[in-house]
């Protein structure tokens, strides 16, 4: 994590989670990554679409050299991995060049610790199972509650920590 730092995103720098939303599309190996369009889509923009105006809108961001690396951020949502109303939803993302040094472990810790503090009692979020971030969850407390046959929907608590 040397050079690294993890902080709230400030509401003015809510437009690089588009950039973070397409980083966190999980890409099998040997498959083409999607146009980055995609990202505007109904079901993925409901990730970033006015974000910050909606209940459980927080966002964590890494800095490496001065310039947004990464970013964590939740929301309550109708996704993927939506528990109920009363459950943010997770998303996290990294520029490849950042993954593998411990940041998303930090990015993770920081929204948790910002979701606790805003008196939310758990987190969810939806994972493909090839992806190789079910680890990072699995290491930062998130348990399977469901699953098909591409992906877990995970859920974290957070009274306890």
């Amino acid at each position: 994590m040397d050079g690294y730092t993890v902080r709230p995103l400030g509401a003015d720098e809510y437009g690089v989670l588009g950039d973070f939303l397409y980083e966190a599309i999980f890409i099998s190996e040997g498959v083409s990554p999607p146009p980055r369009e995609i990202i505007n889509q109904p079901e993925l923009q409901v990730y970033v679409e006015d974000f910050g105006t909606r209940r459980g809108d927080i966002a964590v961001c890494a800095e490496y050299g001065g310039r947004i690396v990464g970013a964590a951020w939740s929301r309550i949502m109708n996704d993927y991995g939506h528990i109920d109303d009363d459950t943010p939803s997770l998303a996290i993302s990294l520029y490849k060049e950042h993954r593998g040094r411990g940041v998303g472990t930090e990015l993770m810790r920081a929204l948790l610790a910002e979701l606790k503090s805003a008196g939310f009692g758990q987190v969810s979020l939806s994972v493909q199972k090839a992806n190789y971030a079910v680890k990072l969850y699995r290491k930062t407390g998130f348990v399977t509650v469901d699953e098909n046959d591409e992906e877990y929907i995970m859920l974290r608590a957070l009274q306890n920590d």
